[in-house]
Protein backbone atom coordinates (compact mmCIF):
# COMPACT_ATOMS: atom_id res chain seq x y z
CA UNK A 1 0.00 0.00 0.00
CA UNK A 2 1.19 3.32 -1.23
CA UNK A 3 2.14 5.83 2.07
CA UNK A 4 -0.30 8.42 -0.14
CA UNK A 5 -3.08 5.98 0.11
CA UNK A 6 -2.57 5.56 3.93
CA UNK A 7 -2.75 9.50 4.93
CA UNK A 8 -5.49 9.91 3.17
CA UNK A 9 -8.32 8.89 6.08
CA UNK A 10 -6.04 11.40 7.91
CA UNK A 11 -6.38 14.19 5.25
CA UNK A 12 -10.18 14.07 5.38
CA UNK A 13 -10.00 14.07 9.01
CA UNK A 14 -8.62 17.19 9.01
CA UNK A 15 -9.94 18.73 6.50
CA UNK A 16 -13.27 17.58 8.78
CA UNK A 17 -12.06 19.03 11.74
CA UNK A 18 -11.24 22.12 10.30
CA UNK A 19 -14.77 22.85 8.51
CA UNK A 20 -16.09 21.44 11.85
CA UNK A 21 -13.98 24.70 13.61
CA UNK A 22 -15.01 27.60 10.67
CA UNK A 23 -18.31 26.25 11.31
CA UNK A 24 -18.78 26.51 15.03
CA UNK A 25 -16.59 30.19 14.80
CA UNK A 26 -19.33 31.53 11.99
CA UNK A 27 -21.87 30.12 14.01
CA UNK A 28 -20.69 32.55 17.19
CA UNK A 29 -20.78 35.66 14.57
CA UNK A 30 -23.29 37.81 14.35
CA UNK A 31 -24.19 41.12 12.38
CA UNK A 32 -26.72 43.39 13.37
CA UNK A 33 -27.56 46.78 11.33
CA UNK A 34 -30.49 48.89 12.22
CA UNK A 35 -31.35 52.66 12.78
CA UNK A 36 -31.82 54.91 15.13
CA UNK A 37 -35.19 56.79 16.11
CA UNK A 38 -33.32 59.63 14.28
CA UNK A 39 -32.58 57.04 11.16
CA UNK A 40 -28.98 57.30 12.02
CA UNK A 41 -26.97 53.96 10.79
CA UNK A 42 -26.41 51.49 14.08
CA UNK A 43 -23.91 48.80 13.66
CA UNK A 44 -23.39 45.97 16.22
CA UNK A 45 -20.99 43.09 14.98
CA UNK A 46 -20.40 40.30 17.94
CA UNK A 47 -17.66 37.55 17.35
CA UNK A 48 -16.18 34.90 19.96
CA UNK A 49 -13.49 37.24 20.21
CA UNK A 50 -14.69 40.43 20.80
CA UNK A 51 -17.35 43.24 19.44
CA UNK A 52 -17.40 46.13 17.85
CA UNK A 53 -20.44 48.49 17.82
CA UNK A 54 -20.94 51.82 15.74
CA UNK A 55 -23.36 54.15 16.34
CA UNK A 56 -23.74 57.54 14.75
CA UNK A 57 -26.57 59.21 16.60
CA UNK A 58 -24.57 60.72 19.18
CA UNK A 59 -25.82 62.19 22.34
CA UNK A 60 -23.08 65.06 23.21
CA UNK A 61 -23.27 64.37 26.47
CA UNK A 62 -21.39 60.98 26.05
CA UNK A 63 -18.19 63.10 25.58
CA UNK A 64 -18.78 64.49 29.27
CA UNK A 65 -18.36 68.15 27.51
CA UNK A 66 -20.88 70.52 27.26
CA UNK A 67 -21.65 72.07 24.01
CA UNK A 68 -20.17 75.68 23.66
CA UNK A 69 -23.17 78.58 23.29
CA UNK A 70 -24.69 79.08 20.17
CA UNK A 71 -22.55 76.75 18.19
CA UNK A 72 -24.48 74.30 15.77
CA UNK A 73 -23.70 70.44 15.10
CA UNK A 74 -21.91 69.99 11.92
CA UNK A 75 -23.81 68.25 9.40
CA UNK A 76 -22.73 65.27 7.79
CA UNK A 77 -21.80 65.21 4.09
CA UNK A 78 -20.82 62.11 2.32
CA UNK A 79 -17.27 62.31 2.56
CA UNK A 80 -17.26 63.70 6.30
CA UNK A 81 -19.60 62.35 9.79
CA UNK A 82 -20.56 64.65 12.16
CA UNK A 83 -20.19 62.36 14.86
CA UNK A 84 -19.46 58.26 16.21
CA UNK A 85 -19.96 56.49 18.53
CA UNK A 86 -17.37 53.53 18.42
CA UNK A 87 -17.01 50.75 21.25
CA UNK A 88 -14.36 47.78 20.36
CA UNK A 89 -14.35 45.35 23.15
CA UNK A 90 -12.40 42.09 23.74
CA UNK A 91 -11.59 40.07 26.94
CA UNK A 92 -7.94 42.03 27.12
CA UNK A 93 -8.85 45.01 25.33
CA UNK A 94 -11.48 47.84 24.87
CA UNK A 95 -11.76 51.14 23.24
CA UNK A 96 -14.04 53.48 23.28
CA UNK A 97 -14.16 56.94 20.98
CA UNK A 98 -17.01 59.08 21.14
CA UNK A 99 -16.81 62.31 19.04
CA UNK A 100 -19.42 65.26 17.72
CA UNK A 101 -18.58 68.34 15.81
CA UNK A 102 -19.79 71.91 15.98
CA UNK A 103 -19.46 75.28 14.14
CA UNK A 104 -19.32 78.42 15.78
CA UNK A 105 -19.42 81.91 14.55
CA UNK A 106 -17.40 82.81 17.16
CA UNK A 107 -13.58 82.72 16.54
CA UNK A 108 -11.47 79.78 18.51
CA UNK A 109 -9.97 82.09 20.66
CA UNK A 110 -13.44 82.88 22.42
CA UNK A 111 -14.66 78.57 22.17
CA UNK A 112 -11.08 77.82 23.90
CA UNK A 113 -11.44 80.13 26.48
CA UNK A 114 -14.98 78.96 27.52
CA UNK A 115 -13.70 74.95 27.32
CA UNK A 116 -10.41 75.58 29.60
CA UNK A 117 -12.06 75.61 32.39
CA UNK A 118 -14.28 72.76 31.94
CA UNK A 119 -11.50 70.73 30.82
CA UNK A 120 -9.60 70.94 33.86
CA UNK A 121 -12.25 68.80 35.97
CA UNK A 122 -10.97 65.91 34.05
CA UNK A 123 -7.75 65.71 36.45
CA UNK A 124 -4.15 65.52 35.16
CA UNK A 125 -2.48 67.87 33.39
CA UNK A 126 -4.26 70.61 30.91
CA UNK A 127 -2.44 70.38 27.56
CA UNK A 128 -2.98 72.96 24.72
CA UNK A 129 -1.43 71.76 21.47
CA UNK A 130 -1.09 73.14 17.93
CA UNK A 131 -1.87 70.94 15.18
CA UNK A 132 -1.63 70.42 11.44
CA UNK A 133 -4.10 67.25 11.50
CA UNK A 134 -8.10 68.51 13.52
CA UNK A 135 -7.69 65.73 15.87
CA UNK A 136 -5.10 63.42 16.98
CA UNK A 137 -4.69 61.12 20.04
CA UNK A 138 -1.37 60.10 21.42
CA UNK A 139 -1.11 57.07 23.56
CA UNK A 140 2.07 55.73 24.82
CA UNK A 141 1.74 52.43 26.95
CA UNK A 142 4.41 52.90 29.30
CA UNK A 143 3.24 57.06 29.88
CA UNK A 144 1.69 58.19 32.62
CA UNK A 145 0.60 61.37 31.19
CA UNK A 146 -1.24 63.03 27.89
CA UNK A 147 1.46 64.24 25.64
CA UNK A 148 0.90 66.59 22.63
CA UNK A 149 2.23 64.75 19.46
CA UNK A 150 6.02 65.37 17.94
CA UNK A 151 5.35 68.73 15.96
CA UNK A 152 2.86 69.90 18.17
CA UNK A 153 4.19 73.45 17.61
CA UNK A 154 3.51 73.85 13.75
CA UNK A 155 -0.03 73.73 12.88
CA UNK A 156 -3.22 76.54 13.52
CA UNK A 157 -5.95 74.01 14.64
CA UNK A 158 -5.46 74.05 18.91
CA UNK A 159 -6.39 71.14 20.68
CA UNK A 160 -6.97 71.19 24.78
CA UNK A 161 -6.42 67.67 26.25
CA UNK A 162 -7.05 66.44 29.57
CA UNK A 163 -7.06 63.51 31.46
CA UNK A 164 -4.99 59.90 31.88
CA UNK A 165 -3.74 58.26 28.75
CA UNK A 166 -6.40 55.74 29.09
CA UNK A 167 -8.87 58.53 29.66
CA UNK A 168 -8.71 61.12 27.47
CA UNK A 169 -10.96 64.21 26.81
CA UNK A 170 -10.15 66.25 23.46
CA UNK A 171 -11.24 69.28 22.36
CA UNK A 172 -9.84 70.19 19.12
CA UNK A 173 -10.87 73.87 17.38
CA UNK A 174 -9.78 75.26 13.91
CA UNK A 175 -10.43 78.60 12.20
CA UNK A 176 -13.63 78.51 9.99
CA UNK A 177 -13.43 82.04 8.29
CA UNK A 178 -14.45 84.14 10.76
CA UNK A 179 -15.36 81.67 13.23
CA UNK A 180 -13.96 77.97 14.20
CA UNK A 181 -15.20 74.40 13.84
CA UNK A 182 -14.66 72.50 16.92
CA UNK A 183 -14.64 68.63 18.14
CA UNK A 184 -15.51 67.02 21.48
CA UNK A 185 -13.75 63.87 21.60
CA UNK A 186 -14.25 61.39 24.54
CA UNK A 187 -11.50 58.23 24.33
CA UNK A 188 -11.25 55.67 26.70
CA UNK A 189 -9.17 52.44 26.70
CA UNK A 190 -8.16 49.51 28.57
CA UNK A 191 -6.53 46.54 28.31
CA UNK A 192 -3.57 46.16 26.10
CA UNK A 193 -4.04 46.05 22.10
CA UNK A 194 -2.80 42.45 20.71
CA UNK A 195 -3.05 40.40 24.11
Amino acid sequence: MSARKQFQPRKHFFVAILALATFVWLAGCSIHEGRTESGEKKVDIRTPFGDLKVNTDVDVKDTGLPVYPGAQRVTKTDNDKDAANVNISSGAFGLKVVAIKFRSDDPPSKVLDFYRPKMKAFGGKLLECQQQGFVTYNHVDDSKEITCDKGSHLGTNVELKAGTPDRQHIVAVKPVGAGSEFALVYVSKHGKEGM
